[in-house]
């Protein structure tokens, strides 16, 4: 049991996880535990094997071996049913926002409700869990606007807000400040920090920004050849010694 931790259950537990793409073994027995409202940073270097972690975890990659289990539910043994009931409990923030650009803002947040009318029936007017969701992003205005007329940032927040309003668990991040400038690194950073504090969601952040780490993180795992090679508080891992986990942190 990981110090800090002992009256928490793990949400999220990786054991052994193996992964390859023909002779490249991109995952070689990873090990991981997310608990109970963390928010967990797992940083490692263009193609280190993170955002392939993340796909299996929700499913759109399947692993070649190891476990992978979600509030209590082993990936393996689930029916189709009981994983696309595990959707509505992990959220998972695409890199590029991934926004219909066909709909409005409004369409794009009441798009899940409609596909997931098991955890919260059919919904007739969704108006007022927009608006929440919006006004948690900071966003009420936008409702009625195309993703063409957002910016790169209010792209990222309407994102975040559909993710939210399926009220999940658990929100997966795929580089949340990739691409953003950095003004608008920064407010996405402190958003995902208010989101995890109103909410109280268990957040796994894959990125390579040191700067959002330093700040959101409330321990972080470093992925070097598959494996979870280190492992702390961010304080702890910038002062280490050791020359590849160094390598994170220079300037």
């Amino acid at each position: 049991m990981i110090a800090g931790y002992m009256d928490k259950k793990p949400v999220i537990e990786i054991t052994g996880l193996t992964k390859s793409f023909g002779s490249h073994q991109v995952l070689n027995g990873f090990n991981m535990k997310l608990y109970e409202s963390e928010t967990l940073v797992i940083m490692g270097k263009s193609g280190s094997g993170k955002s392939i972690m993340i796909k299996c975890l929700i499913g759109l990659e399947t692993h070649d071996s190891g476990t992978i289990t979600i509030m209590n539910k082993n990936l393996d043994k689930v029916n189709e049913d009981e994983m696309m009931d595990l959707r509505t409990e992990v959220g998972f923030l695409f890199q590029g926002s991934a926004l219909y650009d066909s709909m409005t803002v409004r369409e794009n947040l009441e798009f899940p409700l409609r596909r997931h009318t098991k955890k919260f029936g059919n919904i007739e007017d969704a108006t007022s869990l927009v608006m929440e969701v919006l006004k948690s992003v900071g966003l009420e205005q936008a409702i009625d606007l195309m993703p063409e007329e957002l910016s790169g940032g209010m792209k990222r927040r309407i994102a975040l807000a559909r993710t939210l309003i399926l009220r999940p668990k658990i929100i997966l991040y795929d580089e949340p400040t990739t691409g953003l400038d950095p003004i608008t690194s920064k407010e996405i950073v402190l958003l995902m920090k208010s989101i995890q504090q109103e909410y109280k969601t268990s957040s796994i952040v894959i990125t390579h920004d040191v700067d959002c780490a330093r700040f959101i993180a409330d321990r972080m795992i470093l992925l070097v050849d598959g494996i979870n090679y280190a492992e702390g508080t961010f304080s702890e891992l910038f002062s280490s010694e050791d020359p590849k986990v160094k390598a994170f942190f220079k300037s």
